[in-house]
This record gives C-alpha cells, sequence and structure tokens, in this order.
C-alpha cells in the first residue's frame, strides 16, 4: 500500500482523503499539508491523520498529491519542488495546469498525472479523468487509477482533452444544481411547496441518471420515449428550443474550456 501525502488538503484534497478511507486506506499511510494550524487541527481530529508540513510531505510519501488552487502552485513548487525525489509520483489536482507546468519546476523525470475529478466524490459518485505526463508510465497510470476509483468512475484520455473536461464534468455539478435550482422555482410558480417540487426534481434526475447509465440508450432515444405527440413534453422542448438553451449550453460550456486554458497560460 502506498503512502499518499496530500498538498494542500482544501475541498478536493479532503475528498481524495476521505474517499480512501472509506475504501479502506491506512490512515497511517495517508498525509497531510494545511496552510492554516486550525485547517490541520481539523483534517487530523476529523480523520486521525498526520497533518505534516510540506517538506515532511514529499520525502515521506510515494505519491504527491497536489490539491491547492493553481495561483498558488508556482510558489509551493518553489519552496519544495527540487527537492522531490525523481523517483515520486507526482499527481496534480490543479485544475488547468498541464503536466508541463509542473515537470519544468521538478527534477528531470519526476513523473506528474493530471487528474481532474468532481464533488460528487463525496458520495462516491465521482467522474475521474486521468492524463499521463512525458514521464508517466502505464505503472503509474494504474497507482492514480487505484487511488481514485473509490470515488467513482475513472477514464484515461489523452492531455490535450483535459481543459475540456474541466469544462464538462469538472464544472459539471454546478451546472445541474442550477437546473435544479431553475426547475424549483418553475416547479412553485406551478402552485407546488418548495420540498414537494424540490423532492420531485431530485427523484427524477436520480432516475434519469440511473436510466442513462444502465441502458446504454442515447439520451435522444430516451427523450424520445417519454416526448408523445402534441403532447406537454414537446410543447415544453418547443420553449426550451426557443429560448435558446442548447446553444447556450454550447457557450457557457465554451466558456468554462476557455478559462481553464487562461489559467494555465497565467500561471506559466
Amino acid at each position: 500500500m502506498h503512502t499518499i501525502a496530500v498538498i494542500g488538503a482544501g475541498k478536493i484534497g479532503e475528498v481524495l482523503l476521505s474517499g480512501l478511507l472509506r475504501a479502506g486506506w491506512a490512515q497511517d499511510r495517508l498525509l497531510a499539508t494545511a496552510r492554516r494550524s486550525t485547517r490541520a487541527e481539523e483534517l487530523a481530529d476529523k480523520y486521525g491523520i498526520r497533518v505534516v508540513d510540506n517538506a515532511t510531505a514529499v520525502q515521506e510519501a510515494d505519491v504527491i498529491a497536489i490539491a491547492v488552487k493553481p495561483q498558488d502552485a508556482a510558489a509551493l513548487l518553489e519552496e519544495f519542488g527540487a527537492k522531490v525525489p525523481a523517483d515520486k509520483l507526482v499527481i496534480s489536482l490543479c485544475a488547468g495546469l498541464p503536466t508541463a507546468f509542473f515537470a519544468r519546476r521538478l527534477p528531470e523525470g519526476t513523473p506528474v498525472i493530471r487528474v481532474m475529478t468532481n464533488t460528487p466524490a463525496l458520495v462516491d459518485e465521482a467522474m475521474t479523468a486521468i492524463s499521463a505526463g512525458a514521464h508517466a508510465t502505464p505503472a503509474h497510470l494504474a497507482t492514480a487509477e487505484e487511488l481514485f476509483r473509490p470515488l467513482g468512475r475513472t477514464i484515461v484520455l489523452p492531455e490535450s482533452q483535459q481543459d475540456a473536461v474541466t469544462a464538462l464534468s469538472g464544472s459539471g455539478p454546478a451546472y445541474f444544481y442550477f437546473l435544479v435550482e431553475a426547475m424549483t422555482d418553475a416547479g412553485i410558480l406551478l402552485g407546488l411547496p418548495r420540498q414537494v417540487a424540490h423532492d420531485l426534481i431530485v427523484q427524477t434526475a436520480i432516475g434519469s441518471a440511473i436510466m442513462l447509465r444502465e441502458s446504454g440508450e442515447h439520451p435522444v432515444k430516451l427523450r424520445e420515449a417519454v416526448t408523445s405527440p402534441a403532447g406537454t413534453t414537446i410543447n415544453a422542448i418547443r420553449e426550451l428550443e426557443n429560448h435558446g438553451v442548447r446553444a447556450a449550453l454550447l457557450a457557457a460550456l465554451e466558456a468554462a474550456r476557455d478559462r481553464a486554458r487562461e489559467i494555465a497560460d497565467q500561471t506559466q
């Protein structure tokens, strides 16, 4: 069993730590670092793991997961990047940052894996995309998959697709929450109590997602099964099309992807 250090255990770092513990990872094989002492105490009390300084984490861990904000990554690597033994595996959870960013700040040959996961990891239903840097081997990819598989589903893909993943599934939960919020308001407008509207929408969303995953059917086919001629559903869909909802989604995801690229450019 590898020893894992989560550098900068904020929200996403904590998601990884808690998921590994739920999967049976030994507490003494997990390390974390935190900028604030109060945060360090919180993590130690909550999970029973050691919270150490960055230098200790880098030396003792086999796998170093960097989970700081992208704009903080350069200063962090300035602190300890040159001290990372080249045989350690570095996993980046920093949205938008390419593996080349880390390779320039780490000893030559250090393997780096880029990972984009999302917040449903908190309920073991994440979608995690994993990409290998220049020096990462299939064995390194397998290690990364081992770490993130307990959080949900994993997929290995070329790093060139990671900005699109960030826009689609990394930010994706927010789009669904936004939709649920809007549909709840619509339910209230139609005369339903807020809690009733919320419960109806959430269960419908869960059921629809499970059908998509388990039926293997194209979403158009599933939508058509609900859409009868001259019925209520087709009238609603016409209004969605009239208001440009499809085009708005395309534009929104392009904007998210472009922002991921801007973050990378600003931190080079």
